[in-house]
């Protein structure tokens, strides 16, 4: 396995937005071949975005993912992006710069190409969906010169994402993603509102018991993709807090919540979902 620490470019410096100097990274977990068994093989990559409420990064969200990812056979790298106090859109341009950093690897990893899937959780689940509506848009090159093509999301795996404002809204997270900004609102986090028939296929979960991001947040996202035709695989368990992970003991929190057997099986959902992208 090829693990290494990348740094992104400091867009925001150049842009004149404000962060709190974090400096972003992507940490690779990259497959290798071998000549035995593997020579010349391509495989699919996730690209990890843990949750935190765009305030901490969850560990529980990050390596453990990439290592499930791992063992379905595809490679991953999780980004470590800005948080507080930041401007919107300077997570979006660390996703960004992340999905370009991919695309240029692409051939030296042994990546598939048309199976580039950003994942996200809870928060995370917010960026990643932030990509997905706002690959193809003005938003993005007005900070960033690439093609469209370069930052393109092939597919979106979100888990209890954030999504929506106003009365469903985890509150925290999307005033920390705005920030201090004076040119955006809540209606440009408002993601929902942004669907749009070039949003990728999407594969996305939550519990029905989550008290922290309701489901209504990935509703809201699911009722936006059927209304404009984009691919969608939905499901909602009946059990289950927020911030579950993988929902094993692997994920467990240190007082031994965060396990929920009916959950766990999103992993092989995906799995399937993948392999149909």
């Amino acid at each position: 396995m090829i693990c290494q620490k990348i740094e992104l470019p400091l867009l925001y410096k150049e842009a004149g937005l404000k962060n709190n100097d974090f400096k972003p990274y992507l940490k690779t977990y990259i497959l290798e071949n071998f000549e035995e068994f593997s020579k010349d093989r391509k495989r699919p990559l996730v690209l990890i975005c843990p949750g935190g409420g765009y305030e901490m990064l969850s560990e529980r969200e990050g390596e453990a993912i990439a290592i499930q990812m791992n063992a379905l056979g595809f490679h991953a790298c999780v980004l470590y992006y800005s948080l507080k106090p930041m401007e919107f859109p300077v997570a979006l341009l660390d996703l960004a710069q992340a999905m370009r950093c991919v695309r240029a690897n692409a051939k030296e990893w042994n990546v598939e190409e048309d199976k580039i899937v950003v994942a996200g959780f809870s928060a995370g689940g917010h960026l990643a969906a932030s990509l997905g509506v706002y690959w193809d848009s003005p938003l993005i090159q007005k900070y960033l010169p690439c093609s469209k093509e370069e930052i393109k999301p092939n597919g979106l795996l979100l888990s209890y994402p954030v999504i929506t404002t106003g009365e469903f809204a985890h509150k925290d997270s999307i005033k920390n993603v705005l920030g201090s900004t004076k040119n955006f609102s809540e209606e440009d986090v408002a993601l929902e509102k942004h669907v749009t028939a070039s949003v990728p296929p999407v594969f996305m979960w939550h519990t029905n018991e989550d008290g922290c991001v309701p489901p209504e947040n990935s509703f809201a996202f699911a009722m936006a993709c059927r209304k404009n035709k984009v691919p969608l695989e939905f499901h909602l368990f009946r059990r289950g807090g927020h911030g579950l992970s993988l929902a094993t003991k692997e994920t467990a929190w240190s007082n031994g919540s965060g396990i929920q057997e009916e959950c766990a099986v999103w992993v092989k959902l995906f799995d399937s979902w993948m392999k149909n992208l």
